[in-house]
């Protein structure tokens, strides 16, 4: 199996094509990381937030303990400071909160930047690629089997007739040399088939 032409020019088509699908996938998968990291900077003041929110719990819990050491009055000066202790942890987790909403934008942004582009790219090109590849198996096949000069020269003189202007015409034409048989006509026009598809004899 062939998967690029043996014929120079459209072998370079080729690999130019192939280039050309490979960098707009990769501009397109940079773009979408780029686009992932400016997302994600929003979700600083989620981290800030967070941080402040486990501080204030933290200093809170801990004045709360050392209030509780006070004789008498400790539960009681405790309970206000495990209250707002409370309020800073929940503070903490709406930060967390907002840098996960974030984070699954970002994510999704990144995932729908790169499959749109990718898909569109591979729409138009794979199947190309796919089809001259097939087609160039095929043609190796009928070449091989008996008769298959015979067809492939049947395809050229059914082809653009512009390249027929490159084989030496002879008495009577291509076409009542061919149904004659002629063994240098059906070699010359089979040669122009396989040229057409990129392929060497």
């Amino acid at each position: 199996m062939l998967l690029y032409a043996q014929t120079p020019a459209r072998r370079n088509r080729q690999i130019l094509a192939d280039l050309i699908a490979v960098l707009l996938i990769a501009a397109a998968v940079k773009f979408a990381l780029t686009v992932h990291g400016a997302i994600m900077l929003l979700a600083e003041p989620g981290r800030k937030v967070e941080s402040s929110g486990e501080s204030l719990a933290t200093a809170l819990d801990d004045a709360g303990d050392t209030a509780s050491d006070l004789p008498l009055v400790g539960d009681l000066l405790k309970k206000p400071f495990q209250s707002a202790a409370d309020a800073g942890t929940g503070l903490a987790d709406a930060g967390q909160s907002l840098q996960d909403t974030v984070s699954q934008v970002a994510t999704l942004a990144a995932v729908a930047l790169i499959v749109l582009p990718v898909a569109f790219v591979l729409l138009l090109w794979l199947p190309l690629r796919l089809r001259w590849i097939r087609r160039s198996a095929t043609i190796r096949r009928l070449l091989d089997a008996p008769g298959g000069a015979d067809l492939l020269a049947l395809r050229a003189l059914t082809g653009p007739l512009g390249d027929l202007s490159t084989i030496s015409t002879p008495p009577g034409g291509l076409a009542d040399a061919w149904r004659r048989g002629d063994q240098q006509v059906v070699a010359a026009l089979s040669e122009l088939a396989l040229r057409r598809a990129g392929l060497r004899p």
